[in-house]
């Protein structure tokens, strides 16, 4: 009589191969039925309320809002054009520096320090005179233009 070839490492194996294809079918016919395949489109639908949270019923169609298409603006609104006559200010040369052509002008209004350069002066200014001036928006920031001293 002839041993069987099988080992006990051997049956351990293919109960273990056996079991795991077991659960791998277990688990192929839990999805199955709890699949989401099939379901209409309202089950998938979520719909957010008045309060922003998720919720599964939808809107009531009387409460909705007409928005006209000429009222919603993308982007930052266009601002209108100032009057020229706001532009003109009014400050006091702080610094200025004449072998090096430029200074700074402190504004009345809002306090605040404005670069000028010599090329944008229409007489010759020296420091703690009272100027008026218009504003440009240059590369680094405000820049005095048109610059005049007032007597």
């Amino acid at each position: 009589m002839g041993r069987s070839q099988e080992t006990f490492s051997k049956k351990e194996k293919e109960k273990k191969r056996k079991k795991k294809k077991e659960d791998k079918e277990s688990k192929r016919e839990e999805r199955r039925t709890n699949s989401s395949k099939g379901k209409g489109l309202d089950a998938m639908l979520a719909y957010i309320d008045d309060d922003g949270n998720i919720t599964s019923t939808p809107p009531d169609p009387k409460k909705k809002k007409v928005v006209k298409q000429e009222d919603i603006q993308i982007g930052v609104p266009k601002q209108e054009d100032p009057d020229p006559a706001d532009l003109i200010r009014k400050g006091t040369v702080t610094h200025f520096n004449s072998s090096k052509g430029y200074g700074f002008i402190k504004d009345h209004e809002s306090q605040e320090s404005i670069f000028v350069h010599q090329n944008e002066l229409t007489s010759p200014i020296k420091e703690n005179d009272k100027v008026t001036f218009e504003i440009e928006k240059g590369p680094k920031g405000f820049i005095a233009v048109n610059v005049k001293t007032v007597v």
